[in-house]
């Protein structure tokens, strides 16, 4: 019986993890199951741009997954049983039960609510694609009206930042405002800072710092100082978070909902069970937890396929790098920061700004879809037996028989 690899998401995480996975081991003994609910590979790294109203790549994760056996099964997640083994996925056919042997768990992450009043009813956002197309639409209905619409990113981390003057930029009819919740780009260096503020000035972004917001309405934004700004599209860029399944299954997660791994990107409740990308905490190699991003992602990533490939061929697990070294931030298509950060995090001084930023964040970009596109590339072709496979599975024979059933294998 082959031994059976499910991976939850097909991110940036999750496609790398399946496609080096179906490289490292023998397709005699390992078989490789991704489970995404939407059919193509979302760029989450320019979901922003698409906002915009640019048009950004999205392959066809059928297209992706050609030739290296994984199996892409299309349909939501609803539910982990990891005493069963076993996964519950909706779909168009009614969906059904996929058992396992090892779960990777990379469902990433969505916009955080925050316990702010209006902003699940009114705000946009643009953590996934559907999100972003929304917004989308709404951009571009006030842009043909012509009227000079109001919108208010909320949330200075690097995703607002990137939103609101990628809008800005791409839109320059309409008013932008950006609400920072402390000093705008508090976590650069004073330079970069300074830089920042420049391209806000420049792209015309009222930039309103130490302000909190109370409550997202239709039309208006209130802040806890008692301002009012009008609204016609509120972006909610204030935090993020992870969905409730993996707390529902009983695996030991943080209060935020993140999988609790060690350093091999194991959870450390269920040993059967591996958490990669935004669904993980992870402690990296300077002690601190690894934040989300797609830097994260790769090297999470990374050390799961180690450790998989290690355990079941009977090999050394080896470890990969747990480093974050640089924020790459985008400021529109033409200008950027590339800050460079210490062993603690924190910003060093010094900071690339201008062009050439631009340019290696936009080289970051497209090395990240390559790399996604092409998950087999550059690994060994030698692939590895599984020491000894599975003999009995603990999950029903009903879940062994639907783990077929639905699938598409791209071989």
């Amino acid at each position: 019986m082959k031994h059976r690899i499910v991976v939850l998401g097909a991110g940036y995480a999750g496609s790398h993890v399946a496609g080096t996975l179906a490289r490292r081991l023998s397709p005699r003994d390992a078989e490789i199951t991704v489970v995404n609910a939407e059919p193509d590979f979302v760029q989450r790294l320019r979901l922003h741009q698409l906002a915009a109203g640019q048009e950004i790549e999205a392959p066809l994760l059928a297209d992706v997954f050609a030739g290296t056996g994984v199996r892409l099964r299309l349909g939501r997640v609803t539910g982990v049983d990891p005493e069963r083994r076993a996964v519950a996925v909706a779909d168009a056919d009614g969906g059904g039960e996929l058992g396992y042997d090892t779960l990777v768990y990379a469902l990433g992450s969505h916009f955080a609510v925050n316990g702010v009043p209006g902003v699940a009813e009114h705000a946009f956002d643009v953590s996934g694609r559907p999100s972003a197309l929304r917004l989308r639409e709404r951009l571009a209905a006030l842009d043909t009206a012509g009227g000079g619409g109001n919108v208010v990113v909320v949330g200075d981390g690097l995703t607002g930042i990137e939103t609101a003057t990628e809008i800005a930029e791409s839109r320059p009819g309409l008013s932008v405002t950006l609400i920072a919740r402390g000093e705008l780009g508090a976590r650069l260096s004073a330079g970069a800072r300074g830089h920042l503020r420049r391209a806000c000035h420049r792209l015309r972004i009222t930039v309103l710092e130490h302000t909190e917001v109370e409550a997202v309405e239709a039309a208006r934004v209130r802040c806890a100082d008692g301002t009012v700004l009008a609204a016609d599209a509120t972006v909610w860029t204030a935090g993020f978070a992870v969905g409730p399944l993996a707390a529902a299954a009983g695996l030991d997660v943080t209060e935020h909902g993140r999988i609790v791994v060690d350093r091999t990107m194991r959870s450390v409740s269920h040993p059967d069970v591996y958490a990669v990308g935004d669904s993980a905490y992870a402690l990296g190699d300077n002690g601190l937890p690894l934040p989300m991003s797609c830097a994260t992602a790769g090297a999470t990533g990374m050390q799961a396929v180690k450790t998989i490939v290690g355990g079941l061929s009977g090999g050394k697990v080896a470890h990969a790098k747990l480093a974050y070294v640089a924020n790459h931030i985008s400021l529109g298509r033409q200008d950027g920061i590339l800050q460079m950060v210490d062993g603690e995090g924190l910003a060093k001084n010094g900071y690339v700004g201008g062009r050439r930023a631009a340019r290696v964040k936009a080289l970051i970009v497209w090395m990240s879809l390559w790399a996604t596109s092409h998950p087999t590339f550059g690994m060994p072709r030698r692939s590895r037996r599984v020491a000894s496979a599975p003999t009995a599975s603990t999950a029903s024979p009903a879940s062994a028989a639907s783990a077929v059933a639905g699938e598409k294998v791209v071989a």
